[in-house]
């Protein structure tokens, strides 16, 4: 015990010394408002893109269904919690991606890991873009299959590797659909046409499309135009536009079956409760119904990104709700984040080891509760934050930014 209470003190005052150690804040969001650790501040750090987790009927839908099923599942979904509530979502989720079935996760997280470790086995290969989230990393981990990293969406690249790696088994190529921390768009239809010619099935991870993107909000596929096919496994979330907790998987009903014997992290978990299930239920419908707030939140985006680059920033180029604006520098990130929260608006700032080393940001995510004056309001604190360190420090951030390794 001894050795590994030094080991854990060694390691924490390494991350202190570095100023990487993480601490847990006290936080109320309501719309585009929240109080951290008591203090009001507008904040461009929620993943609730639609604006949904505080719609009434969204709440009134998870009340419901705690009234009638209880405030917990009771157990897993083998045992004994597969309630109604959650075998309504996943015929409503199928429906909604125009797939045969789906299957609910406790998490997105658990989604990721449990259909990763499950589909591919020690003779397989998986090719995995190298700026996925670290819940496909993981499962890639946990699989016994030969990993290989291709490139941040290049296709050249994938094509070159799947051509070079020998495989006697399935080949995979597994991605994100909407990277979280660039925004940008994964080429998904050279992906596709890369992967069918190795006979590679593809793996999406639509956690940041699913809402946001398409002409009823089911995800990145459907704003592409390509259809979901048996080649294509898709896994969203419930816990960001859909304002809930959670995450599934769409697919064929043999699919289905097999992740519900063989995923572990679906087998061995509490099944969701029944109030997450409610509101997941209610604000998919919502969500495909309410166009107007995907709209406003993509609009938004772009003036907040156009506003941004005009002011002399880096901004990465995207199509989403999500905006980087590269710093480079771990110490001047946190400097500017700090500068914001002074100013009653909380922008996180993103390191190590969520980016790269030389590639900290500051990442604001746009909501369709945010108003035109929101973004007008952090396009004034760029300009000031720019007039206040505009020097080598300032000039040194932009230049060390724009490296992309």
């Amino acid at each position: 015990m001894k050795q590994l209470e030094e080991r854990i003190q060694h390691e924490v005052a390494r991350l202190r010394k570095a100023r990487r150690e993480r601490s847990l804040r006290s936080s109320v969001i309501h719309g585009a408002r929240m109080w951290l650790n008591g203090q009001e501040a507008l904040h461009f750090a929620s993943n609730d893109y639609l604006g949904l987790s505080f719609d009434p009927r969204v709440r009134e839908a998870a009340q419901v269904a705690t009234m009638r099923y209880g405030g917990g599942a009771t157990g897993s979904r083998l045992i004994s919690g597969n309630h109604p509530e959650v075998v309504m979502l996943e015929a409503e989720l199928a429906s909604w991606h125009g797939a045969e079935a789906s299957l609910v996760f406790s998490s997105g997280y658990a989604a990721n890991v449990g259909v990763i470790s499950a589909l591919a086995q020690p003779e397989d290969v998986i090719f995995s873009d190298e700026l996925n989230h670290a819940s496909i990393i993981d499962g890639c981990r946990m699989t016994r299959s030969k990993v290989v990293i291709y490139r941040h969406a290049d296709v050249d690249h994938l094509c070159w590797l799947l051509r070079k790696t020998r495989c006697q088994g399935q080949r995979f190529v597994v991605t994100d659909a909407v990277f979280s921390m660039d925004g940008d768009i994964a080429p998904i239809g050279d992906l596709l046409d890369v992967a069918r010619r190795f006979e590679a099935v593809t793996v999406l991870d639509d956690a940041h499309g699913v809402g946001v993107l398409g002409t009823r909000g089911a995800g990145t596929l459907e704003a592409l135009g390509i259809p979901v096919a048996d080649d294509i496994v898709v896994i969203g979330t419930l816990s960001k536009a859909l304002a809930a907790q959670g995450g599934y998987v769409i697919g064929r009903r043999i699919l289905i079956d097999y992740l519900v014997n063989r995923s572990r992290s679906f087998i061995f978990s509490t099944g969701l409760a029944p109030s997450c299930a409610g509101a997941a239920r209610k604000a998919r419908k919502i969500a495909e119904h309410e166009a107007w707030r995907r709209e406003r939140a993509l609009s938004l985006s772009d003036a907040l990104r156009v506003g941004i680059r005009e002011l002399g920033y880096l901004v990465l180029d995207g199509s989403t709700t999500i905006v980087p604006v590269i710093v480079g520098d771990e110490q001047h990130a946190i400097a500017m984040s700090d500068f914001f929260l002074k100013k009653g608006v909380y922008v996180p700032a993103i390191r190590p080891p969520s980016v790269p080393e030389g590639r900290c940001r500051l990442r604001l995510c746009v909501t369709a509760a945010h108003e035109m004056t929101d973004i007008e309001r952090v396009l004034e604190i760029f300009e000031e934050w720019k007039e206040t360190a505009y020097n080598d420090f300032f000039v040194t951030s932009l230049a060390k930014g724009g490296e992309r390794g």
